[in-house]
């Protein structure tokens, strides 16, 4: 059966030299113009008489009177040019989305245009507002195989009936071909983005736990997967077949219970294993590092006490939080208080340690002044319960900024600080978590001592990518060590130049840590953001010492892991910790044919260590469709769960090859996706129509998005850290996550409803949609800025920031005033709500139009062309188009 896509006529604007702002060589150009010309002036075309606007999207450059008159080529009437008729933006006719076919030459007389309107080429918000309106609200229950479930950004409810919930996993389609040679000819990726920890709802139910008691969860004998909806129960209900390996396997004794009519156990409900997607088990001695039970963690809060954070505020502000922030450590639910332990170092270039028993009167200081051999001089007193000694540990954190206060010291170590945290587990036999608060490059002499090799010379050239490889030998052995003791590290940094964060954020991204940046930091100024990220950072739920297995069914199985992780062999995904907002991305290949009758079945186990020092398994199981179809491929793809994996593997190229190569690849394999489509699947039409499956229609913005980011698009004006931040951070991202990070919302206060508690719809993000007497919102997850036109109406600005006027608001403006008008409240409630969903903080930055600050701003108008380089959305579909049919002949 043929579907039609999404269909558009180009050129939809003119085209810059150089591919839109790309560096040339940005894939490969034809050798001639495939239609019209680059450059040409656009024309468009008055509507007929219909009242339907009909567009014929072509680029004409002078006329000589033997050319064709539609497209100018020497040859008459050769291009076939179709006048496309149909709302755009809209609703398109049909499953996939072509509109009726009208006009022709009658039409084509008329002024030219200066260019097409941007509605007519697919819209992000228009198709998130369309997904929220058809699926919003609803219940999304998990009974059905393959099913593709509401987009990330629809508000829904999910309801676990034997396949796990989107919020734990995502794939890039729910249909997944039936061989090799099909998934070779498509070139959709096939993967899943699984984030173990995901945050349920309140009006979610959370997650069973299984207890099979002393013999522990049941598995099959030859695959390993453990007991799930896709185990089929034979034989009276004495053995099973597993729906991974099918292999007959008995039921014990203890596990024994009788079908009903449909073969069926009678007990399927009252067992989470046997009827849910997703639950946990109790794991025994057999899952523990050397058969003992495991015991509590430990956070280890490691303060840089050098001369830059002492004169900052930094260590002072570090100090007063943590006396009121250790009181809501992470606890089981239902208890009381938090069984998590804590200690203290603090360091520049000799570390100090602090014991802090509960049975002393004042804190007692250690030093270790050999850096190069670490070890915790203290046993007993380093690690405690808070509420236990509170005492003491409030005393040493008023202490610690009046004893540095003096200091002079501005050179500090780093490897030998993570050294200290490890041996200090090792020694408490627990996992646990570091928190350090660094401000330079570690120059002082001591293992893992850095040198600056930021050199903007590299950019754009062969050996860029070496730029974002961390330095080899001390932190690749550190990020092992911590591996295999479960110790997470999470580097809060400070700098106020150079750091080498590619090597310095080596460890945290490879133990499931965080890195969160502050350059130039003003407690003033950048404080509250600081003490926000670490509120959460500590508070957020989180497993440890972690090991995860993805298995799968006959016919394919997972190859390539994306994460803040570490991989000692092919299989097992090793994480220090696991947080509520990291996602591992994993890659999908066949090693035989998959089967439309049995689908595709996937189980990801995760055995960690709970915060009260309990060992368990999580399991999450999902089942896809297979198909011999292609179509049904494209119909069940999920752009943004796609465009998920195209960034982390671009990510992970650029440290290999240079990044107009890695930019070629993902243009080339986008054009070949697309290509295929066009082929295999949509209905015969011309060759100058772009067309683009329904469920991948929005794939070119976000592609074109991802190659405009920081770390790909090859600036000298972007810092070599902010690139290399970027970069690792996106390592760990879940689907949601990477979706606003390359398209963010960009919402209209100006005319909001003050009565209503709905925020504002946001519009596209685009230079277009911002007016002189406009107030926007503009954020990304990481980012959050409020923009204000010249003409913005002085009533606005006096309600919102208590000043006059525009022209009277002052430069250097990052807090909004509280305020008790309407305005005011509406927009500090819209501005708490968006803090409250994502998962770091993000410090607001106020622009005003046509102020220096407003290039910050403009960078994530993606639309757009980018201000460092890389072309707007209008121009790169002209350019995918080009390849498309490049492709195709």
């Amino acid at each position: 059966m043929s579907q039609q896509g999404y269909v558009a006529t180009p050129p939809y604007s003119q085209a810059q030299p150089g591919m839109g702002g790309y560096p040339a060589g940005f894939g490969s150009s034809p050798a001639q113009p495939l239609y019209g010309h680059y450059g040409g002036q656009p024309q468009s075309f008055p509507a007929p008489p219909t009242g339907k606007a009909t567009f014929l999207w072509c680029l004409i450059p002078p006329v000589k009177s033997s050319d064709c008159t539609r497209c100018r080529s020497p040859e008459p009437l050769h291009c076939g040019m179709v006048c496309v008729s149909g709302q755009f933006g809209g609703q398109m006719a049909g499953p996939g989305m072509a509109g009726p076919f009208q006009g022709g030459a009658a039409h084509m007389s008329g002024p030219p245009q200066k260019k097409l309107d941007p509605d007519s080429i697919p819209s992000t918000t228009q198709v998130t507002e369309d997904d929220q309106a058809k699926r919003g609200g609803q219940v999304y229950a998990t009974n059905l195989r393959g099913q593709v479930p509401p987009l990330v950004t629809t508000d829904f409810t999910v309801q676990d009936q034997g396949n796990a919930s989107p919020r734990f996993m995502r794939c890039t389609t729910y249909s997944f071909p039936c061989t090799a040679d099909l998934a070779k000819q498509c070139q959709v990726p096939l993967g899943a983005i699984i984030k173990p920890f995901a945050t349920v709802p309140k009006n979610e139910t959370p997650l069973y736990v299984v207890n099979h008691g002393e013999t522990g969860p049941i598995r099959c004998n030859r695959c390993k997967a453990y007991m799930c909806p896709y185990m089929q129960f034979i034989d009276g209900g004495r053995r099973y077949q597993c729906g991974f390996c099918n292999c007959v396997n008995e039921v014990p004794a203890f596990y024994f219970q009788h079908l009903d009519h449909m073969g069926r156990r009678v007990d399927l409900y009252e067992r989470p294993e046997l009827s849910l997607g997703s639950y946990e088990f109790e794991a025994t001695l057999d899952y523990c590092k050397n058969n003992k039970p495991a015991s509590p963690p430990a956070y280890i809060f490691m303060i840089d006490v050098s001369y830059a954070n002492i004169k900052s505020g930094l260590v002072r502000l570090v100090c007063e939080e943590l006396k009121t922030l250790l009181d809501n450590l992470p606890r089981e639910d239902g208890a009381e208080s938090s069984t998590v332990k804590v200690g203290f170092v603090t360091y520049n270039k000799i570390l100090h340690f602090y014991n802090v028993k509960s049975a002393l009167a004042q804190p007692q200081m250690m030093v270790v002044s050999d850096t190069a051999e670490m070890f915790v001089p203290l046993l007993d007193g380093f690690l405690v319960n808070f509420q236990e000694s509170r005492a003491v540990i409030n005393n040493l954190l008023d202490q610690i900024p009046d004893m540095f206060a003096d200091t002079n010291e501005s050179e500090t170590v780093f490897a030998p600080v993570i050294q200290a945290g490890v041996e200090a587990l090792k020694t408490a036999e627990c996992s646990g978590k570091l928190f350090i608060f660094h401000s330079s490059i570690p120059t002082a002499e001591a293992p893992g001592k850095l040198k600056n090799r930021d050199d903007k010379k590299l950019i754009n050239t062969e050996k860029e990518k070496t730029l974002f490889q961390p330095q080899k030998g001390v932190y690749e052995q550190l990020s092992k060590d911590c591996v295999s003791q479960g110790c997470s590290v999470d580097l809060f940094l400070f700098p106020s130049q150079y750091v080498d964060l590619a090597t310095m954020g080596d460890v945290p991204t490879h133990t499931g840590g965080s890195i969160f940046k502050y350059s130039n930091f003003q407690v003033e100024m950048d404080g509250e953001h600081f003490l926000s990220d670490l509120r959460k950072d500590v508070e957020k739920a989180i497993g440890f010492d972690a090991i995860m297995r993805v298995r799968t069914s006959t016919g394919f199985r997972a190859t390539n892991f994306f994460g803040a992780i570490h991989m000692n062999n092919t299989t097992d995904v090793e994480m220090a910790a696991v947080d509520c907002d990291k996602a591992v991305t994993v890659e999908f290949k066949h090693d035989d044919k998959l089967s439309e009758e049995t689908g595709a079945l996937m189980q990801c186990a995760l055995l960690y260590t709970t915060v009260s020092g309990q060992r368990r398994l999580r399991i999450h199981n999902l089942s896809l469709n297979c198909s011999a179809q292609l179509s049904e491929l494209y119909k069940s793809c999920e752009t943004d769960a796609l465009i998920n994996f195209f960034a982390k593997s671009a990510y992970r190229a650029m440290l290999n090859q240079p990044l107009k190569t890695v930019r070629e690849i993902l243009v080339n394999q986008t054009a070949h996706m697309l290509a295929c489509y066009r082929k295999n699947c949509s209905s015969p039409s011309a060759a100058s129509q772009l067309i683009l499956p329904d469920a991948m229609k929005l794939f070119p913005v976000y592609l074109n998005s991802l190659m405009k980011t920081g770390p790909l698009v090859g600036s000298a004006e972007l810092s070599t850290d902010d690139r290399a931040h970027q970069r690792l951070i996106a390592t760990a991202m879940g689907v949601e996550d990477t979706q606003l990070l390359l398209y963010p919302r960009l919402i209209p206060l100006h005319n909001m409803d003050v009565a209503s508690d709905v925020v504002p719809a946001p519009v596209r993000c685009s230079e277009e949609r911002l007016t002189d007497a406009g107030m926007f919102l503009l954020e990304n997850g990481r980012s959050l800025f409020l923009w204000l036109g010249q003409a913005c109406p002085p009533e606005l600005v006096q309600r919102v920031f208590n000043v006059p006027s525009f022209a009277h608001l002052p430069a250097d403006l990052s807090s909004l005033p509280v305020l008790d008008n309407p305005q005011s409240k509406k927009l500090r409630s819209i501005i708490d709500s968006l803090l409250d969903q994502r998962p770091s903080a993000m410090k607001l930055l106020i622009v005003k139009q046509k102020d220096r600050s407003e290039m910050l701003f403009r960078q994530h108008l993606v639309e757009d062309k980018g201000p460092h380089g890389g072309a707007s959305y209008m121009d790169f579909l002209c350019y995918v188009h080009c390849e498309i049919r490049q492709v195709l002949t």
